[in-house]
């Protein structure tokens, strides 16, 4: 699970459903409209078993906080809480019984709120300006849980005030010495095929800055920048033409997508395809 504490808000699906939906109301959205947007956006987190129950105590506290709580939705969450479910999911995850008891009581103070009346809506913030972390071919790396270094690359940095992107790909990376900026160069982008919901899926990821330094800081190394002459036209969302189709998070955790990946090899075979950084590195893929 991409989780880092017992808290309902500690996990990167958490946090992208609830800033997203956070994201559209500060710009004026009303939220019977937002939530069906976020219900649209992120079907996909619905069929991911360690996924949605994040999902949907995310869609349910931001209802809850702009006074739209769907019934629907709250007797969604009460099921996954009262059922047991999310305890179950998170002792198969390997916790510990004591994170187990912090992650109940949570659980349960978290449907106490949801259960209450919230007396006014949250109020809408005005859209701050943000600037992209990393500039375009800053190289990372990080540790794997095997104890080897992973890597990441930054494809491009927007430039856009409202976002502060940067577009990354995961590498293949895999490690005992500290990469340098030639194995970066010459690295196999991960393509993910783990859990039987990723079909050889590139690891291209917008990343938003929101949540960068308050959780993340800490998780990645800078080596060095690469040049490149990319440029990724915003007004292709769906990547038609590229050789990936970008998906935005809020998460920086590159480490944990490869170590699952890994273990994932370990009983089936790699993925088929293959890309190199050297192909996402300039113009016209």
């Amino acid at each position: 699970m991409g989780s880092w504490g017992t808290a309902i808000r500690d996990s990167d699906s958490f946090a992208d459903v609830y800033h997203e939906f956070f994201d559209k109301y500060n710009k004026g959205g009303k939220p019977d409209d937002i939530s069906k947007e976020i219900m649209s956006d992120y079907a996909e987190l619905l069929n991911i078993e360690e996924e949605k129950n994040d999902f949907w105590f995310a869609l349910a506290l931001a209802q809850w906080e702009t006074k739209s709580l769907d019934n629907n939705v709250l007797l969604t969450v009460e099921n996954i809480i009262e059922s047991g479910a999310d305890l179950i999911l998170w002792k198969t995850n390997g916790v510990t019984e004591k994170d187990l008891q912090k992650r109940k009581i949570a659980l349960d103070k978290f449907l106490q709120k949801l259960k209450s009346d919230r007396p006014r809506p949250k109020p809408r913030v005005k859209t701050k300006v943000k600037s992209a972390i990393f500039m375009a071919g800053d190289c990372l790396t990080f540790k794997l849980k095997n104890g080897n270094y992973g890597g990441a690359v930054v494809i491009e940095a927007d430039k856009d005030a409202q976002s502060g992107c940067n577009l990354i790909a995961t590498t293949r990376l895999n490690q005992r010495e500290k990469p340098v900026l030639d194995d970066f160069r010459n690295a196999e982008v991960l393509v993910k095929s783990f859990g039987g919901f990723w079909f050889e899926e590139t690891q291209v990821y917008w990343h938003m800055p929101d949540f960068y330094y308050t959780l993340y800081l800490n998780l990645n190394e800078l080596i060095g920048n690469l040049d490149t002459q990319f440029e990724y036209d915003n007004s292709n969302p769906d990547g038609r033409g590229y050789l990936f189709r970008p998906s935005i998070t809020t998460g920086w955790d590159f480490a944990q997508d490869m170590d699952l990946q890994l273990e994932h090899e370990l009983s089936q075979s790699k993925p088929t395809k293959k890309i190199y950084i050297k192909q996402l590195t300039k113009n016209g893929l």
